[in-house]
């Protein structure tokens, strides 16, 4: 074999394999670990704890689970003190291995991705105050970033192991806080699915467009109404009449107000009084008049803007 051929061979054999490792790495970097939250009591009475999942970079050789490293740990302190105070020690210890920068101090999923999950189902429990919906990461993935708002796939399963079991794409929106202090990408578009069930069929929101808004924002929201009108020549038309009378959405701030500063520092809050919050409401309002179909006067008005009020 010709020196020049098999030099090139030899640099693209070296390369392949140092990309699988690559993008091993990345994955194994990148992946569902448990976590346990408590939802409520089931209808015997008991308290619920559900894992829902969580995405983390972690590189390394696998842990034990935190039962069993806990059980271990435990039988091996003298009283429950010394046991929680070298949990906590542990927990702190693994928050920063975790979570500190690997290679140059790069990020596990790079600087241009996160470790997002890849999908998620949605299991109905049933509890002793009604039936409720928990969303439980699947699995984990290394995501590129954006620096635009945009709307990306968010893949569901509904009815998991079931018959039914459906997975649809509701849609999210990702991007960056853009330049504005206050601004977020959040949806502003939306649709539905029809989902077969057991029961009944159920309808699914999903997001089909995203927007940079701010904190309480004003989104579309169509109406139809019946409009009785009357042409030049005295006949009687009725028609749709469509009017966009919108819905506030987003979350205002907590509503917190602070009532002793430090005399040093005039930034720093020394004592918060909790406030009961403020919502996101309409602001101003257009009005809609027209004729219904009885023959009388209808006026239907239409949010033009929203604002966080307490």
């Amino acid at each position: 074999m010709d020196m020049v051929p098999l030099g090139v061979f030899l640099l693209l054999c070296m390369c392949h394999q140092s990309l699988t490792r690559n993008l091993f790495a990345e994955r194994a970097c990148c992946r569902r670990q448990s976590h346990f939250v408590y939802i409520g009591k089931d209808i015997s009475g008991s308290p619920l704890n559900v894992d829902v999942g969580m995405c983390r970079t972690h590189c390394g050789q696998s842990r034990p689970s935190s039962f069993e490293s806990g059980m271990q740990s435990y039988s091996r302190h003298s009283s429950m003190l010394e046991y929680l105070k070298e949990k906590k020690m542990r927990m702190l210890a693994a928050a920063s291995r975790d979570s500190g920068p690997v290679s140059g101090g790069a990020p596990l999923c790079g600087l241009s991705a996160t470790c997002e999950p890849t999908g998620t189902r949605v299991d109905k429990v049933l509890l002793i105050d009604g039936l409720r919906e928990v969303e439980i990461i699947e699995d984990c993935h290394c995501e590129a970033k954006v620096t635009w708002c945009l709307r990306a796939p968010s893949l569901k399963t509904y009815f998991f192991e079931t018959p039914y079991e459906t997975t649809i794409d509701v849609g999210k929106c990702v991007g960056s806080k853009g330049e504005q202090e206050g601004f977020s990408c959040v949806p502003t578009k939306f649709d539905s699915t029809l989902v077969d069930t057991p029961n009944k069929v159920e309808l699914i929101q999903t997001v089909t467009g995203c927007d940079m808004k701010e904190g309480c924002y004003r989104i579309p929201y169509i109406e139809y109404h019946y409009e009785i009108t009357y042409s030049e020549e005295g006949l009687k038309e009725e028609k749709l009449k469509e009017i966009d009378v919108g819905r506030c959405l987003g979350s205002c701030t907590s509503g917190n107000r602070c009532l002793l500063r430090s005399a040093s520092d005039s930034a720093e809050c020394l004592l918060w009084a909790e406030g009961q919050g403020s919502a996101c409401v309409p602001q101003g309002y257009k009005s809609h008049t027209f004729m219904n179909q009885h023959g009388q006067t209808r006026t239907v008005l239409s949010i033009t803007s929203c604002l966080c009020q307490s």
